[in-house]
């Protein structure tokens, strides 16, 4: 059975809104029926002509009529921006088709769409109005009713306008952010041994860019990797991230180890705005003597996986978040062991952590699909924790992810 073939015209013509395409130059393209009928023309008469020219707003209002002013300002954004325009409600007064010269007070609700080229030049503007007339009328020669109801559907348009000018300013500030943070991270170059390393924001714009990770290089075959996360998000946390991660990166370069490089980020987050109470997770990996020595700051504990599937947590040294305490205290560090062949994972909450549910749930999850995967090249089991571990709905929070091959 093959779908039934649709009909884009009929439903153009159909849609209870008006529309109408404009060229560049803002002159008629085309028109569906109900702008016809709201325009009260036919097509032949709009065809070609510019806006202003087929619907010129009275004599009488000419000066201080906020219609044309508004809409010609819109229309000129979106073909200046490419970026979706809406109005609040509009006064624009239409002139009777059978008695020219007469004007009828007439209200609008519009919404200006571009339409772009392979290019991402604006060919057309889809210029939809609605007719909103009737709620300015009144109504048994009180207009109460039809006062309050015009009154709550210009409210209602102002927070649309509004809504839509935000979420425009959260993309901006989304794609900012992202510029800054793929600045900031290091770029994912060999460190001496195979590593993955992976930042995947959230599909919100107001989650993401807190998150960081950072290998290091060391003297004598040894390599510090540390994974962290800003309480904040968007510009601010971009921020404080770059900043973190470039002061543990000189602190592990110049420290015996991860609780020492620790201590010096924790005593200079104290003295960065937005920097208190970030977490982060440090390791320094001794080829030589086989063995890992890590420290912790209120993260998520890494997973040390064995080539045998086996899936061991690093949690026995693990402090408060940076700054939480009252006072600064050196924080603990361990060390284990590891065979040639296993893999350290380090990641931030939102790779395992889920609204409504206990993080040991996350981990669970984490630990049993490294379990099916001990022997996984790091690039492949990055990509893999990703695609298997990630909510089907898209993440809620940004993860960044390293996975290095011991």
């Amino acid at each position: 059975m093959t779908d039934p073939a649709i009909d884009y015209r009929a439903v153009y013509n159909r849609l209870p809104a008006g529309i109408a395409l404009l060229d560049p130059e803002l002159r008629y393209i085309d028109a569906n029926e109900t702008y016809l009928h709201l325009a009260d023309c036919s097509l032949a008469d709009l065809l070609g002509v510019y806006i202003f020219d087929a619907f010129p707003d009275s004599p009488e209002r000419a000066q201080t009529a906020n219609g044309p002013t508004s809409l010609g300002a819109s229309l000129l954004h979106v073909l200046a921006t490419g970026e979706r325009d809406s109005l609040a409600l509009q006064r624009y007064d239409v002139e009777r088709r059978d008695r020219p010269g007469t004007y009828e007070e007439r209200y609008w609700s519009t919404i200006n769409t571009p339409i772009l080229d392979s290019a991402g030049e604006v060919v057309l503007i889809a210029h939809r109005v609605e007719e909103v007339t009737a709620f300015m009328q009144t109504k048994d020669g009180s207009g109460d009713d039809s006062k309050l109801q015009a009154e709550l559907y210009m409210r209602a348009r102002e927070l649309q306008e509004i809504n839509e000018q935000m979420r425009a300013a959260h993309a901006r500030e989304r794609e900012v952010a992202l510029t800054l943070q793929a600045a900031l991270l290091p770029a994912p170059r060999p460190v001496g041994h195979r590593a993955a390393v992976r930042y995947q924001p959230a599909i919100s714009a107001l989650n993401v860019c807190g998150d960081w990770y950072d290998l290091v290089d060391l003297p004598g075959d040894r390599i510090a990797v540390a994974v962290g996360d800003v309480v904040g998000h968007g510009l601010a946390a971009a921020c404080v991230m770059g900043q973190l991660r470039s002061a543990l990166s000189a602190a592990s370069r110049t420290t015996a180890g991860p609780a020492e490089a620790l201590n010096v980020l924790g005593l200079y987050a104290r003295s960065v705005e937005g920097a208190e109470s970030s977490t982060v997770v440090n390791a320094f990996i001794d080829w030589p003597s086989r063995t890992l020595t890590y420290s912790n700051a209120g993260h998520p504990p890494a997973a040390l996986l064995r080539p045998d599937g086996t899936v061991e947590f690093l949690d026995q040294a693990t402090d408060p978040p940076l700054g939480a305490r009252p006072q600064h205290q050196p924080g603990p560090q361990a060390t284990v062991g590891f065979t040639v062949g296993s893999t350290l994972v380090l990641y931030t909450d939102g790779l395992i952590e889920r609204r409504h549910e206990d993080i040991d749930v996350g981990l669970a999850r984490l630990a049993a699909t490294l379990h099916r995967y001990p022997l996984y090249d790091p690039e492949a089991l990055a990509d893999l924790l990703l695609s298997e571990l990630s909510p089907p709905t898209g993440a809620t929070d940004d993860t960044a992810l390293v996975v290095l091959r011991l």
